[in-house]
């Protein structure tokens, strides 16, 4: 059986849910070979042979922490000689969208980003892609060279299958370009004790009208009963809100959640762009003309500031 290689995606070792998600796809195309790199890439091993990898490919250079994506480039490439896959799957972040298409450049392969499922046919992969704010769903094929397909979060479920997840050194002659940018500071983000927003199976929003700062509160609690990340349309961030970095839209970071809950959004196509995708989308807003309540599962017209504090009291009752 052909082998797909898996870019992991992982943080000192602890794999993170889209790499798991890509072993799953990469199963329905054939063996998966992981390719782990930088610190502590030999302690994924563990959990990505649980979830499906034949072999673990390992580099823990200096090079992979201290310098910008060209030595992790470089270092896919490398098991991308070794390997000679029948595709390359990478999480679809920005970094990873970097990755795949210098990857793809530089092999001379195609190149499909953002996919939201995939499948195999005797020509090769065919990803789905939704386009134009996912007003469309597209399938498409790479018809030269070797697919590198990046994959949205939360694209498939993630499932165990045992495999041998031998681990393997990785040799990597890195290129003169490597070291052109150096990483020369870290600062750890504050942790909230929340999901990843990308990442979260569960997303729960809100925007303007949601009429302040202050009122924001409401959002986290609902989002915290539910286990759930929190969101922020482009007027509340632009408003000084919420944080840019919690953005939910075109110019903020794409989401395909379970489910999607917005509170006080109206629903304008630069929203919808990052949250279209998802598989179950609730909206709570006052006024029944709203956009949002045209690609929505479930609609609640009434005012947030009742309906989710009782919303959220549901909830938590209903957890006991």
């Amino acid at each position: 059986m052909a082998e797909v290689l898996v870019y992991v995606d992982h943080v000192d070792g602890a794999v993170r849910k889209p790499t798991l998600e890509l072993l799953t796809l990469a199963r329905r195309l054939g063996e998966p070979v992981a390719v782990a790199l930088g610190t502590n890439a030999a302690d994924t091993a563990a959990a990505l042979a649980e979830h499906g990898a034949v072999r673990v490919l390992t580099n823990e250079a200096a090079e992979l922490a201290d310098y910008l994506v060209v030595p992790k480039v470089d270092a896919l490439q490398a098991a991308y000689a070794a390997v000679s896959p029948a595709a390359v799957l990478v999480p679809s972040s920005a970094e990873g969208k970097e990755i795949a298409a210098r990857l793809a450049l530089r092999v001379k392969g195609g190149l499909i980003t953002d996919a939201v499922d995939l499948e195999a046919d005797g020509q090769g992969p065919v990803a789905t892609q939704s386009a134009f704010a996912a007003s469309y769903t597209t399938k498409s094929r790479i018809t030269t060279g070797t697919p590198v397909i990046t994959v949205k979060p939360n694209s498939a479920a993630v499932e165990a299958a045992p495999a041998a997840g031998a681990v393997e050194a990785l040799e990597v002659s890195f290129s003169a370009q490597a070291t052109g940018t150096k990483v020369v500071a870290r600062t750890p983000r504050e942790s909230t004790g929340r999901p990843e927003l990308t990442e979260a199976a569960i997303v729960v929003s809100g925007g303007r009208g949601v009429n302040g700062a202050d009122n924001f509160h409401l959002i986290e609690s609902l989002a915290d009963s539910l286990g759930a990340a929190v969101g922020a349309s482009r007027a509340a961030v632009d408003a000084g809100w919420y944080p840019h970095s919690n953005q939910v839209g075109q110019t903020g970071k794409s989401v395909s959640p379970q489910l999607y809950i917005a509170s006080g959004i109206s629903g304008a196509i630069q929203h919808r762009a990052g949250m279209q995708t998802s598989k179950t989308i609730v909206a709570i807003n006052k006024d029944a003309e709203a956009p949002i309540f045209e690609l929505v599962d479930y609609g609640v017209v009434g005012d947030l500031f009742d309906v989710v504090p009782a919303l959220t009291e549901e909830v938590n009752t209903r957890k006991g």
